[in-house]
């Protein structure tokens, strides 16, 4: 018997006295906590987000829809990226004023071969203001997990408002927790005992968000602490 098998065996020989019971699950946990610090408007949620996700370190920019091509083109050179990691379903219009070289995110690719791509550009399923946290959820436009983890540079697209809710019980209930979720909350950082920052050990060290908009959205760019 190993060790798994042992703690299977406790955990079952410990519920055998417990009647089994026929309530759901979602009516058997309470969910009466509380679900949002506050009371905002929808405006006051996204620059929410922006302030923490700035907080955080990621550099976060805001534009209409119309200008998302150029918002990205523009990233990429002031990054001087040679190439570019494109999710299979990635809107092919947000990379249309750049020619960067794009990459394809294959299966067989593996952490050499994506770390030696410049940048990648992802979409995201959720944005989550009060902690200034993305959630990708490995859907089409986001691409598997190891692509938002090994690049350097990653610029990832929030759809405002759609995208953007105030908390994480709120982000929770548009989530699909059979699918492969990632939570970002700004570029990877880790810190040693004395409290030294070091960026970029287990992800990318540059986080750029793009907070896109309808057509009265402002252009603006908010960078994170430095």
């Amino acid at each position: 018997m190993n060790g798994r098998d042992r703690i299977l065996g406790r955990v079952q020989r410990a519920l055998a006295a417990v009647p089994a019971g026929d309530t759901p699950y979602e009516q058997a946990v309470s969910r009466d906590y509380l679900r949002e610090h506050g009371q905002r408007t929808v405006a006051e949620t996204v620059d929410l987000l922006a302030e923490n996700l700035a907080d955080y370190r990621a550099r976060v920019h805001r534009c209409p829809a119309g200008e998302l091509p150029a918002v990205i083109a523009g990233l990429l050179a002031a990054r001087t990226s040679a190439s570019v990691l494109v999710p299979p379903g990635l809107d092919e219009g947000w990379l249309a004023d750049t020619q960067v070289t794009r990459v394809a995110d294959l299966a067989e690719s593996g952490a050499r071969e994506l770390d030696g791509v410049d940048s990648v550009v992802t979409a995201c399923a959720v944005a989550i203001a009060e902690t200034g946290t993305l959630v990708l959820d490995g859907g089409p436009d986001q691409g598997r997990r190891r692509i938002s983890l090994v690049p350097d540079h990653h610029i990832c697209v929030v759809r405002v408002p759609e995208q953007v809710v105030s908390s994480v019980p709120q982000a929770l209930g548009r989530l699909d927790p059979t699918r492969p979720l990632t939570w970002i909350s700004g570029p990877s950082a880790t810190s040693d005992i004395e409290l030294d920052r070091v960026e970029g050990v287990h992800g990318p060290r540059t986080l750029e968000v793009v907070l896109v908009g309808g057509p009265g959205q402002e252009s603006a760019s908010v960078a994170g602490g430095g």
